[in-house]
């Protein structure tokens, strides 16, 4: 979890090769419009999120016990709630860097729909972990292989 350009998908990907199970990236699992609205420079709401978060739940029901990693903005807490209704295990790791560090990066990045207009919008709406939910926050400085260590060192038993 994270806002955008904090390295979800890369480091993601590189999870789910580690542990050998399936990767599912969240945004392809938007509806048309709502990639149309974020591409306007419109924050989503929650009814907009809400057969997002439903469509996410559904892949991780699918996994019954064989694992996955879901790179998901999951920003609020009652949409990390709806995704754990699913009632698949899960484990939040939050890749948490400051507001600076992650507007430098969008501005390298192209060829994604989330416009770096948006990111004041997904840190306001960003709530952290909380002591009851099973998760972490994760530094996202150094590169994705060292993050995605970090990741590994904090799924450990």
């Amino acid at each position: 979890m994270g806002v955008s350009g904090s390295g979800k998908s890369t480091v993601g990907e590189l999870l789910a090769e580690r542990l050998q199970v399936p990767y599912a990236e969240a945004d392809s699992f938007h509806p048309p419009a709502n990639i149309r609205k974020m591409s306007a420079g419109t924050p989503l709401d929650d009814e907009d999120r809400r057969p997002w978060l439903d469509a996410i739940a559904g892949w991780l029901s699918e996994r019954d016990g064989r694992g996955g990693v879901v790179s998901c903005s999951a920003l609020r807490r009652r949409y990390r709630d709806r995704l754990r209704a699913s009632g698949a295990a899960m484990f939040f790791l939050h890749l948490d860097g400051s507001e600076e560090l992650i507007a430098q990066r969008l501005q390298g990045r192209e060829g994604h729909f989330m416009p770096r207009s948006l990111l004041r919008s997904q840190f306001a709406s960003l709530e952290p972990l909380e002591p009851d939910e099973h998760g972490t926050a994760l530094a996202i400085g150094g590169t994705p292989q060292q993050v995605t260590e970090r990741a590994l060192a904090a799924l450990a038993p």
